[in-house]
């Protein structure tokens, strides 16, 4: 115990954000500009920011809108084409490129070319039930201006215009569909977190630790403490904070566990992981310009919706196809394979045993996948590109995501394809559990996290004015107000350089 104690030290900090992505680096910029005085530690158990998740290559979606990705509109048993989450994705989006349109305006972002790219979405489908199923989809999004723009076509000729290489050598009598958003984009999350923590670490009172490693939280009266591992020199210290938000990614729940509070209780996660196919041709590269979405097979998890996807990373243009699924017990890329068994508890276990009984077509999915023959790959790729040569693709090691097992009143479980604000009722700690849209609709999640954790101060005319001057459309509905929409947009897309 003595020996225990000496290696620990206390110091005291506003604030603990446990992560170096997009969300640690979201919320730790809005903190900062509404509160400059507030002091903030940062800890990542990497030697880089936005290793994970919010890597390129890691990030299975890039530019989430909600214009092509075709889970976000569910086709009910009866038919009809849902909407909902698609336009709140939309919206978030939206607010999203406002605050990131603020930060380069205030010369936080210097270049917004460097993580933000005009890149058209389209949504592709074959076979008649899948054309009806879009044909509605595009007649219930153009109902509202924010996908007003969208084109739909059936011609053939007309789609080869938008997707060459995905018409080239495809049968002339297949019944075919495409939707086409102009206004889509791209973004490299990997390089807009490196440069928000990079303004980060200049700010006074901010301190960001690199091979660090959370290893435990615990409550203290109004504070928390927080273990902190070098994995450097491997000794222990102790940080006690006001406020700490738990933003690792895939390792999230064994935190949220650790930090043992009565909202975090009975959660569970369900582990996928993912690979792409990358073109190495340059000439095929060049050839392609666009995010293209198509269905996903029965029981396949959202992050494995297949598209082929201009990608902006370094600079230079790629082209990947996938995401290809598969299962490890690992919570994070370079997480361990006990992470899994670890996150069980006997408040999770009736939840989790029921989300997997009835995820059986999940399952069955997962297998067939990781059983998968590099040819299977290359067969799924055919079927979105037909004349597509194997010696043009390698496979590429993609990220690692959790999707959230929600307890149920009745006690089972429910298996969720989204993102949960777990937070305590007292405002003191909160975590981000959870995948896509994730990354893309950040900028709003925080605004949620801010409005249940820091409660008196959002409400002040202080913070309300600020956060105006951050995101012009803050507290209005942009679904609900077409000037306002355009009028944002316009704004945005002259601030980014997105006008094509």
């Amino acid at each position: 115990m003595s020996k225990k104690k000496k290696s620990v030290t206390e110091t005291d900090v506003d604030v603990v954000l446990i992560g170096a992505g997009i969300m640690s680096a979201t919320l730790g910029v809005l903190l900062k500009e509404l509160e400059p005085g507030l002091s903030i530690e940062i800890y990542e158990r990497l030697d880089v920011a936005a290793a994970e998740s919010s890597d390129a290559w890691n990030n299975a979606g890039t530019g989430h809108s909600a214009f092509c990705e075709l889970n976000y509109t569910p086709q009910k048993a009866n038919g009809t084409v849902e909407i909902k989450k698609a336009v709140s994705i939309a919206e978030s989006f939206e607010v999203s490129k406002q605050f990131w349109a603020y930060l380069v305006q205030k010369g936080v972002l210097s270049k917004p070319e460097d993580f933000i790219k005009h890149i058209p979405h389209l949504s592709f489908v074959w076979g008649k039930k899948n054309v009806e199923f879009l044909k509605t989809r595009h007649t219930n999004l153009t109902a509202c201006h924010l996908f007003k723009d969208m084109e739909y076509s059936e011609d053939p000729k007309t789609i080869d215009k938008w997707i060459p290489l995905v018409m080239e050598g495809r049968d002339a009598k297949e019944k075919v569909a495409a939707t086409k958003m102009e206004l889509g984009t791209d973004v490299n999350f990997g390089s807009l977190t490196r440069e928000m923590f990079a303004y980060l670490g200049k700010q006074e009172n901010v301190k960001l630790y690199f091979h660090h490693e959370v290893r435990d939280l615990e409550k203290e009266g109004s504070t928390w403490e927080v273990e902190v591992k070098n994995l450097e020199n491997r000794k222990k210290a102790k940080r006690k904070a006001k406020f700490v938000f738990i933003g690792a990614g895939g390792g999230s729940l064994l935190l949220l566990e650790k930090a043992d509070i009565k909202e975090g209780k009975g959660f569970g996660g369900f582990p996928v992981s993912g690979q792409w196919l990358k073109c190495t041709n340059e000439k095929v590269i060049a050839q392609h310009h666009a995010k293209v979405y198509g269905k996903a097979a029965v029981g396949a998890p959202p992050m494995s919706v297949p598209h082929l996807d201009t990608r902006i990373i370094n600079g230079k243009q790629a082209l990947l196809f996938g995401p290809y699924a598969g299962f490890s017990t690992k919570f994070l890329k370079n997480g361990s394979y006990l992470d899994l068994a670890k996150s069980i508890k006997f408040n999770n276990i009736r939840p989790m045993i029921s989300a997997g009984l009835k995820n059986i077509d999940l399952t069955k999915y997962l297998i067939e996948q990781v059983r998968q023959s590099p040819e299977d790959r290359f067969e799924a790729l055919k079927e979105f590109m037909p004349n597509a040569d194997i010696k043009d693709w390698e496979l590429e090691v993609a990220g690692q995501r959790v999707q959230v097992i929600k307890r149920k009143a009745s006690g089972g479980g429910i298996l969720e394809f989204g993102t949960e604000v777990v937070s305590a009722a007292d405002g003191s700690i909160a975590a981000l559990l959870g995948a896509s849209p994730g990354a893309s609709t950040a900028v709003s999640i925080m605004l949620d996290l801010l409005g249940r954790c820091f409660k008196k101060q959002i409400q002040t005319a202080e913070w309300q004015t600020k956060i105006r001057g951050m995101i012009p459309s803050y507290g209005q509905k942009l679904a609900e107000d077409p000037e306002l929409c355009a009028e944002t947009r316009n704004y945005t897309s002259k601030v980014l350089k997105l006008n094509s």
